[in-house]
């Protein structure tokens, strides 16, 4: 039995295959014990005597002289990582060698990773579930560990934002004269969907002319009225069938012009405009206080440009007339956006699911959101059956403002606690009372094998990042998966300084042969690691 299980042990990592939910087996993350499936109390015994005597093997020897107490300094930082993992848990997620030490094994993932041909996780057929996957029970279960199948919906709505993204800068400049004379071009990687309606959003402010007339080429950053994003409807009979209904995507970007930064940092909460039944809105704002939203997000949501709608009016009036084209046909209406837009995503959410008869089932992914409202408009948001789900990167300090600039984590704490009732009333009669609403995906920059852990702040709020975060995670107590599948072309490019030198030293040779062979073309901007 010893002999065959040190033989098991042996079986290099990388021929491992974990799936999201890791039901083999947990590791704790402080212990150097593992929890193995249920098997004999003759076979756990061995296991505990085998790990054992591994650990026991090599004792640490502590040198007399400085020059090893340095050696010694430098190791232990070294393992710093490894800490509270067994001998046989490092056997099986090892970790990745030294540059000059990298396996075939390694190397050959990374090459595979840097592919700009897309791969994805497989598109299972999820029509029979399609409501739990778009929100009905709040994703419960499926989020720690990440539903395989919930984590290529993710990543795909991720995508659609970064279609709107690559939209916009491609042809960021809008007249403000005269209303727009073609619908903007979106390339979407989905090709089962079809654009139906650009959006636009308009700021109520405006900067002083002289500043067109000192810089007239960047003219589309003081623009007011500007592209924001896109209506989508699914119109491929196999993916509606694989999906279990006809989807329509609202699609909003981030922040790119300067009066929409501007927007952002006008925090005060202020009343949003009802929606709903009188006799309704008075008995809400009774029971939980009046709903606000920040001014800044309210003002690019409502505000009419000069040739343009309102993003407000142009929402509701798209999904109206989609609803009426699909009657009788089972729909869905998903709203995403990422920064900027996932706020946006929020009030899109709100008013649509209201505005007519029979609205289909809405949920909202939001990518790195900021809080939109107070806590009424949450609970508002909760009672009208809008479904949200926040990807959240705990590196992320978009995701904590506006309001008090405090983990999520230690609100809640604070919140626990004695004083729990009187932050609840703060929230509530101060300028600066935001909560944050749904269920949360928590993602972390420091899982991620190719990423520094120290990453800057416009790493950690970079959608791409998101979405390659996103892939990789499988539980919050596991690493990052091996057998992620997007690529790491793009995040590279976008993100090189960001990535750790090993992978810019590596990718920058292995873009030397693809080129050789003619294979690909990677981007010409990786640095040389300094």
């Amino acid at each position: 039995m010893m002999m065959h299980m040190t033989a098991a042990a042996t079986v290099p990592a990388h021929k491992f295959q974990f799936q999201g939910r890791c039901p083999s087996f947990r590791f704790r993350c402080q212990s150097s014990s593992i929890k193995l499936p249920s098997t004999t109390d003759s076979t756990r015994l061995h296991l505990n005597n085998l790990n054992h005597l591994l650990e026991k093997q090599n004792p640490l020897h502590v040198p007399a002289t400085q020059h090893h107490h340095k050696s010694q300094h430098n190791e232990s930082s070294m393992d710093n990582n490894k800490k509270g993992r067994s001998f046989l848990e490092n056997l099986i997620w090892p970790e990745m060698k030294a540059a000059d030490e990298m396996s075939p094994g390694h190397l050959h993932r990374l090459q595979r990773l840097l592919s700009m041909t897309a791969e994805y996780s497989p598109r299972n057929v999820i029509g029979n579930r399609w409501m739990e996957y778009h929100g009905s029970n709040d994703w419960k279960g499926m989020l720690d560990p990440l539903d395989e199948n919930l984590r290529r919906e993710v990543i795909r709505y991720g995508e659609f934002v970064q279609a709107a993204y690559h939209a916009f800068h491609s042809d960021p400049g809008m007249s403000q004269t005269e209303p727009p004379k073609k619908t903007q071009h979106v390339a979407l990687s989905d090709s089962s969907y079809r654009v139906t309606k650009s959006l636009y959003a308009t700021s109520s402010i405006g900067l002083p002319k002289w500043v067109d007339d000192v810089a007239p080429d960047l003219g589309w950053m003081t623009q007011r009225s500007s592209w924001i994003g896109y209506v989508a409807v699914c119109e491929d009979r196999r993916e509606i069938a694989r999906m279990g209904r006809r989807d329509i995507v609202i699609s909003l970007r981030g922040t790119s012009t300067c009066l929409e930064w501007a927007e952002n940092v006008r925090a005060q909460l202020i009343d949003i405009p009802e929606n709903d039944s009188k006799a309704q809105a008075q008995a809400q704002a009774q029971a939980q206080g009046k709903p606000k939203v920040e001014c800044g997000f309210l003002s690019l949501y409502k505000t009419r440009g000069a040739h343009v709608p309102s993003l407000s009016e142009s929402v509701v009036e798209e999904v109206k007339r989609l609803m009426d084209v699909y009657k009788g046909e089972k729909l869905s209406i998903t709203v995403t956006g990422h920064s900027l837009g996932a706020t946006l995503a929020l009030l899109v959410a709100d008013e649509i699911s209201t505005c007519t008869q029979d609205v289909p089932p809405v949920a909202v992914f939001s990518f790195g959101g900021p809080r939109v409202g107070n806590k009424a408009f949450g609970n508002r948001i909760t009672t009208k059956n809008v479904k949200v789900l926040r990807i959240v990167n705990s590196q992320d300090v978009i995701t904590r403002v506006p309001g008090i600039f405090v983990s999520e984590e230690l609100e809640q704490k604070i919140k626990n606690s004695k004083v729990g009732n009187m932050v609840d009333m703060l929230e509530q009669n101060t300028p600066l009372g935001y909560s944050h609403v749904g269920a949360e995906l928590r993602v972390d920059t420091k899982m991620s094998p190719y990423l520094k852990p120290d990453a800057d702040m416009a790493c950690c709020h970079d959608l791409e990042a998101y979405l390659h975060l996103v892939d990789g995670f499988m539980a919050s107590n596991c690493p990052f998966r091996s057998n992620a599948k997007r690529s790491l072309a793009r995040l590279m490019q976008d993100q090189s300084s960001n990535v750790k030198k090993l992978y810019i030293s590596k990718a920058k040779g292995l873009t030397l042969n693809f080129k050789k062979q003619g294979s690909m073309s990677m981007p010409s901007c990786l640095p040389s690691p300094s």
